[in-house]
């Protein structure tokens, strides 16, 4: 098991929360690579917590449909899901500080409701440009989850937008294709960069730019 007692416990209380079902879409591959094995362990071990958490696994070589649906890239993967597919995706596996980010998002969709301000919601409506958000992480980085929780909610927001969180320590080839000098960095459809947890207006200023 790689979920103690302890952190059991801890993630009971804040699915206390969960309001509707949620699904946990895994891709790993026949030969799991370094982390699969971990990340489809950990996502099982989560849903085990409770009963409105499902977890289906697909490989990424076999399963060629469901990675087309999905537009998985890489492994290990991970999508968040409702009713619908919001566009939330974890590349890698979501341990460390990001443990929280997979929690808060798994939370965010079962309560159907992105926490976004009024003010963010208006900003966004209207927006409807395919639009892909990348953002950069180590699972050593305290400041990371918060743009991670940023990115998610606006995905979740606007149909247009799919947000991922990318461990970089797992996909090393993105550091020197994105130039990561530090972290959290977010990448915009491969057009706008920052370095840094902007807070949720600077980020949407930065969005509004693509």
């Amino acid at each position: 098991m790689l979920l103690n007692s302890r952190i059991i416990d801890k993630v009971k209380e804040r699915f206390s929360a969960l309001k509707e079902r949620v699904r946990l879409i895994v891709f790993t591959q026949e030969f799991e690579c370094q982390f699969c094995q971990e990340n489809r362990t950990l996502n099982e071990e989560i849903a085990s917590v409770s009963d409105k958490i499902d977890v289906e696994v697909f490989d990424f070589q076999k399963n060629r449909i469901e990675v087309e649906r999905y537009r998985i890239s890489q492994i290990p993967a991970t999508v968040v899901m409702g009713e619908r597919d919001y566009g939330l995706r974890f590349y890698g596996i979501p341990g460390g500080y990001e443990f929280n980010s997979l929690l808060d998002t798994i939370v965010m969709v079962s309560q159907r409701e992105s926490g976004l301000s009024a003010e963010s919601k208006r900003r966004i409506k209207g927006w409807n440009k395919p639009t892909r958000i990348q953002v950069m992480v180590t699972l050593t980085c305290p400041y990371c989850p918060q743009v991670v929780r940023t990115a998610h909610q606006l995905a979740f927001e606007n149909e247009f937008i799919t947000a991922e969180m990318v461990d970089i320590t797992e996909f090393p080839h993105l550091v020197s294709k994105y130039q990561v000098y530090g972290v959290p960095k977010v990448v915009i459809n491969e057009k706008v960069q920052f370095e840094g947890a902007l807070p949720e207006e600077a980020f949407i200023d930065r969005l509004l730019e693509v």
